[in-house]
């Protein structure tokens, strides 16, 4: 159904082609139970004349028997089409409603605002790009209002229009609106939602709704139909590079084998270098093949099969991805979940997880902690009831690919599926990959303090405790400089330990792979070992690539400052390459392997290291001479 034109009389391919370029706005509308949601989309389509004359006779009639207008027809029956809906006049299940206008084609969702279907809203939310949330003017901003605006926040919806309704009721009072707008700005400070729209409205009236109101001349915004049409609501599809989940193999004969899906961000160009993954094999695309024919490029949101030049290995759930632009992988996802189901939640739960990965076996790890929709302030929390909006850790049994929801919201959201019943129980959106550095142990455990101080240790050893961590990229000489270095303080009388990532990889660390957020961990337990070794009295020597400075600055930070020694090995990448006896760097030219610093990955330079070494023109002899001078000024080698 269509906005009236002039041209459909007239000449219907023009019209045809005005409507066909418009761009299509999909708006939530949410708030507490009875504050109007249903009859203000009902006057929007009364009032721009998109009621066919059958349903405004049908409408006037149910109105009758299940109105709440009096002798007027009751708009908000539009949209209530449950026989329990009526029955109860209120909204139980997200009901859609496609309009246009001159300006703009319109998809809106009625969410319910009953707290018991919050689930059902998270349902309606995700696909939109504007909320509307109303506010009853009478009863001003509630705790359901301030829990539709924070999961509209989570869902990444940027635009917000506040409608305070039902103004008739308090004489249109514009002391009141300002009471309540002042209200909702203080508690939206915090919410990522850009400057929420706020506007008085009658929608039984129709004040303010589709043309603006008589009688609260005071408000000199424009209504909410010319805000909706004008309001810049388009989505960043380059927030990240190509995203295109693989959802069907299609074979139809043996000359023919593509990969259809959706652009999910991102563009695809024939003769682009892409990376399905989690195989990790580069490849090129030789063609996008849809069935108006063949396309040079698809955009996001573009159903395209793909048809690559190489017999790559790619199933449906795999992913392919432009080459310098990866998603994250790890089996630890840290995510904010909704959790929708009756029935609590505990760490531990096991259920299924379902993303454009496919389904997967996962467990919920921990309960980081609840958010107070009141405040928005954390609070702890042991378990999740319906609702309950937490920032949690979740553990999947396959290995996952994804962004943030904030940057890819196709790639960073994720349905939880309880495994007995097959009901869903929980949505949830990325924040990225879980990081163990800060999660809280398990259990009623506390530490346990030696009896022998730390002058005892320095007086019997001879030497203050240190952690040196030597970083640097494949073939800049870690290993070599670490059994140097041990082999020198060994001579001068230290007492220390040697980590070397290699060894580190053969035991500890031999479960984990080597996407960042894994190489993180194993550093987290290197870190651990060092920490407990520095408590014994030891220097101990660390010798992994450690490519994100975060990473580094967190063990500088669980060691302690004054025993952290950072030292950077680089040389140039022909030595480097040259020093390579594993092949890592032609194998990652070749597309081989992924999680390459400095060739598939970025290997972040240390900043502020405490020394910088050039293995390639310095001797080893010369380098461990550095550091031990280093660590004779520090005073690290006490007396000796």
């Amino acid at each position: 159904m269509a906005h009236q034109s002039p041209l459909i009389a007239t000449d219907v391919e023009a019209y045809l082609a005005e409507h066909e370029h418009k761009d299509l706005l999909r708006v939530l509308t949410c708030g507490s139970v009875d504050d109007g949601k249903s009859t203000l989309i009902g006057r929007l389509l009364h009032d721009t004349n998109l009621i066919y004359e059958d349903q405004l006779a049908a409408l006037t009639a149910d109105s009758v028997t299940s109105g709440t207008t009096g002798d007027r027809p009751d708009l908000a029956l539009l949209m209530d089409g449950l026989k329990a809906e009526r029955e109860q006049g209120i909204t139980i299940d997200v009901a859609y409603r496609y309009f246009s206008t001159s300006r703009r084609t319109f998809v809106l969702a009625d969410a319910p605002g009953h707290e018991q279907y919050t689930r059902n809203m998270v349902t309606g939310a995700s696909t939109c790009q504007l909320a509307v949330i109303l506010v009853d003017a009478s009863r001003g901003v509630l705790d359901q209002t301030r829990r539709h605006s924070t999961i509209a926040s989570l869902l990444g919806i940027r635009h917000v229009v506040v409608a305070v309704n039902k103004m008739d009721l308090v004489d249109y009072s514009r002391e009141r609106f300002e009471q309540i707008r002042d209200e909702y700005l203080r508690f939206a400070e915090d919410l990522e939602i850009g400057e929420p729209y706020l506007l008085p409205i009658s929608a039984l009236e129709g004040d303010n709704v589709v043309t603006s109101s008589a009688v609260m001349d005071w408000f000199d915004g424009p209504p909410l139909l010319t805000h909706l049409e004008t309001v810049d609501a388009g989505v960043d599809a380059s927030a990240t590079g190509l995203r295109f989940p693989v959802q069907l193999v299609r074979r139809p004969d043996r000359r023919f084998r593509g990969f259809a899906g959706t652009v999910a961000s991102g563009t695809v160009a024939v003769g682009d270098r892409v990376v399905a993954l989690p195989s990790g094999v580069a490849t090129t695309v030789a063609r996008i093949v849809t069935a108006d024919g063949d396309l040079h490029a698809a955009h996001a949101g573009e159903a395209v099969t793909l048809t690559l030049d190489d017999e790559v290995d790619v199933s449906r759930g795999d992913l392919l991805v432009a080459a310098d632009d990866r998603p994250h992988r790890a089996h630890d996802l840290d995510a904010v979940v909704v959790w929708m189901s009756s029935q609590p939640a505990e760490p531990g739960r096991q259920l299924l997880l379902q993303s454009v990965n496919g389904l997967s076996n996962a467990s919920l790890r921990t309960i980081r902690h609840r958010v107070d929709v009141t405040t928005l302030a954390p609070v702890p929390a042991a378990s999740l009831s319906l609702n309950d909006i937490a920032r949690c850790t979740i553990t999947a049994e396959r290995e996952l690919l994804f962004d943030a929801y904030r940057d890819n919201p196709v790639t960073g959201s994720f349905i939880l599926v309880d495994r007995l019943t097959n009901v869903t129980v929980g949505a949830g959106m990325v924040v990225g990959p879980a990081s163990r550095w800060d999660e809280e142990p398990s259990g009623a455990m506390q530490h346990h303090p030696s009896e022998v101080t730390a002058d005892e240790r320095r007086a019997r050893l001879g030497q203050r405790p240190a952690t040196i961590l030597l970083t640097g990229m494949t073939g800049a000489g870690k290993s070599t400089l670490a059994l140097a270095l041990e082999r020198r303080l060994f001579d001068l009388g230290r007492t220390l330990l040697r980590l070397d990532g290699e060894e580190l990889r053969l035991g500890l660390s031999r479960d984990l792979g080597f996407s960042l957020e894994e190489r993180s961990e194993s550093l987290r337990r290197a870190a651990e070992i060092a920490r407990l070794a520095n408590q014994q009295g030891l220097i101990v020597v660390v010798a992994v690539q450690a490519p994100q400075g975060e990473v580094r600055e967190r063990i500088r930070e669980l060691v302690g400052t004054d025993r952290f020694v950072e030292v950077h090995l680089d040389a140039a990448d022909e030595v480097r390459r040259a020093r390579d006896p594993n092949g890592l760097y032609r194998a990652a030219d070749r597309g081989e392997l992924a999680d390459i610093p400095g060739v598939t990955v970025t290997y972040e330079v240390p900043v502020n290291a405490d020394l910088r070494l050039d293995t390639g023109a310095a001797t080893v002899a010369a380098c461990v001479d550095a550091i031990v001078a280093l660590l004779g000024e520090r005073g690290v080698l006490g007396d000796g």
